[in-house]
């Protein structure tokens, strides 16, 4: 049953609902092209696909981050309903980094565009440098947090070693770096799979980071204390979700 309702009403749903809320997000930015309504509309979107997946997220440490602050935030991937999670329960403007290639997709690249997220270009260390410097400048100059997956990409189990891009960009920008941990994701939506299963997960927040005495010489150091952070997160919570 649950497989039935995944594919006949879960899949459907989401779908539809992608397709009206990209665009609404296209004709909103139109009047406002600083993004911020897009990220509301996206946030609305997030909702409506963790509503048609029956999963529930709770989020813990929110208090722990000042309402109007910018910051770095970074969290493990596992499934691709981390994004929408994301977005729907942490509550901050933020722009996210995401594959050169989607931006190309119909409806989706449009509103990543338009909405002023960034792509990576991994297809060069010199391309990729740029990307990270550009981040930097975006939330230096506009003030705006952004949203990176260290891993590089989703990871069937475990966790995967971090990139240094997420350290570069908050130490280079003097902002806050958040390590976070979405629990119980993976056993709902596994990667590779189309059988959305319902439950609850949780999003932990940890604490801020500063970066303001840090240089750019730290941020090995800075990338090995956020896997160690989002690491002792995952193992210290995983075994409560599963109960």
């Amino acid at each position: 049953m649950s497989y039935l309702r995944s594919l006949f009403i879960s899949i459907p749903l989401i779908a539809a609902a992608t397709v009206v809320m990209d665009t609404i997000s296209l004709l909103v930015s139109l009047f406002d092209r600083s993004g911020n309504t897009q990220h509301r509309v996206a946030q609305v979107w997030g909702q409506m696909l963790l509503a048609a997946s029956f999963i529930r997220v709770r989020v813990e440490g929110a208090d722990k981050l000042d309402p109007h602050g910018t910051y770095v935030f970074i969290s493990n991937h596992a499934s691709y309903m981390d994004i929408p999670a994301i977005l729907a329960r942490l509550p901050f403007q933020f722009r996210f980094f995401a594959k050169k290639g989607l931006f190309s997709i119909p409806f989706l690249g449009w509103h990543l565009k338009r909405a002023g997220h960034l792509p990576v270009d991994r297809s060069s260390a010199r391309a990729s440098l740029k990307t990270m410097s550009e981040g930097a400048r975006v939330v230096a100059e506009r003030g705006v947090s952004v949203l990176l997956f260290p891993e590089g990409g989703r990871c069937p189990e475990g966790l995967r070693a971090f990139k240094e891009g997420a350290a570069y960009i908050a130490i280079k920008a003097g902002v806050p770096i958040v390590p976070m941990a979405l629990v119980g994701m993976r056993r709902l939506l596994p990667m590779g799979s189309i059988h959305i299963r319902s439950g609850s997960t949780v999003l932990y927040i940890g604490d801020p980071i500063p970066t303001k005495s840090l240089g750019l010489s730290d941020r090995e150091t800075l990338n090995r204390r956020l896997y160690e952070e989002v690491s002792r997160m995952l193992e210290s919570r995983t075994e409560t979700i599963a109960q």
